[in-house]
């Protein structure tokens, strides 16, 4: 269904203002590695804890587990917005061939 004319000026419109605006790039999401540094540490004490919390209480050892797995969907989640920053540098018929994928020899 095209767009009214109406649309397609509002549409023309925004995409002017966002040409305009210098800073639109580079206010996208940014992914810190001392993050990803500190997840990832964070992850794998808290598996250590986990293991030597059986040693202590089973409640210590349920509750450090609780922990790995909220550290472990916050790493998934930032690992999620890097590869979507990595896909969206492709051009499309990059996407289309599927070339950020390594080929296998043949």
């Amino acid at each position: 269904m095209p767009l009214s004319d109406d649309e397609q000026r509002i549409l023309r419109q925004i995409e002017h203002e966002l040409k305009q605006d210098p800073s639109f790039s580079e206010r996208g999401v940014r992914v810190s590695r001392r993050r990803l540094t500190m997840l990832s540490i964070g992850l794998a004490i808290g598996l250590v804890v986990t293991v030597a919390g059986l040693a202590i209480s089973f409640w210590v050892a349920f509750a450090a587990f609780i922990g790995v797995l909220a550290l472990a969907v916050l790493l998934e989640a930032e690992l999620r917005v890097i590869g979507r920053e990595k896909l969206s540098n492709l051009p499309i018929n990059a996407w289309l061939a599927g070339a950020g994928r390594p080929r296998r020899p043949e």
